[in-house]
């Protein structure tokens, strides 16, 4: 029965409603594959707090799931700012933000899944940290948008490590870049990418004084090997 749950739960065909009586049988590869498709958890309200009360979720998605059940409302205060860049007329920008203040923790997460780009620009920024991972999963996020998130200092941590993580992300160039010159950027992921940059971009890197110092540090020993190295090799 658990393996039946399991194979329901990564069946994006079959209704979700039927999980939620099943969700103590999931293992932690059945709840992570909905954690990986939360537009699609987030269909039945129930199945996120079903789910926060199994015992075969590792630490890292209890935590995801305990934040459906704790429902942090967001401040729109923190958000004003941010919605300047995502909605420059004054009245619509504050529709927006009073659309998304009015949200629960689920119409949140639907939201960053479905919405627009400027509801996906407010949401990145989420306290919560399930939303923040619902704005990378959305279909409609654009290569621009995940350009701009690697870029921002005001992410968290957690959006860049999600980024640096998704092997379709990371074919962008510019994402890379953008990764390593962020100095949000956690240094374990800045100093892996550092082989990635370019002569030029290398350069600019050991000058960044935003940037960790052991990062600037590690870019100057390259970028020394780089041009020590024989021609043709």
């Amino acid at each position: 029965m658990p393996g039946i749950a399991d194979a329901l739960a990564k069946n994006t065909a079959s209704p979700v409603e039927a999980l939620t009586p099943l969700a103590p049988l999931l293992s932690s590869a059945g709840i992570q594959s909905l954690l990986d498709n939360l537009g699609r958890l987030t269909d039945d309200p129930e199945l996120g707090v079903a789910l926060a009360e199994t015992s075969a979720a590792t630490p890292e998605q209890q935590e995801l799931l305990q934040e459906i059940t704790a429902d942090v409302p967001i401040e729109t205060k923190e958000l004003e700012d941010v919605a300047k860049e995502a909605e420059p007329d004054v009245k619509k920008r504050q529709t927006l933000l009073q659309k998304v203040a009015a949200m629960n923790i689920v119409q949140r997460i639907q939201r960053a899944v479905k919405g627009g780009r400027e509801e996906r620009l407010l949401l990145i920024r989420d306290p919560n940290k399930i939303v923040q991972r619902a704005v990378l999963q959305s279909p409609r996020l654009t290569d621009l948008e995940v350009e701009a998130f690697a870029a921002m200092a005001n992410v968290s941590q957690e959006v860049l490590r999600i980024i640096s993580a998704n092997r379709a992300f990371m074919k962008s160039y510019v994402v890379v870049k953008n990764l390593t010159k962020n100095p949000k950027t956690p240094l374990d992921v800045s100093m892996h990418l550092l082989a990635r940059l370019t002569p030029t971009d290398l350069k600019f890197l050991t000058g960044n004084k935003n940037v960790p110092e052991t990062l600037r540090t590690t870019a100057l020993k390259l970028q020394r090997s780089r041009n020590t190295r024989p021609s043709g090799e």
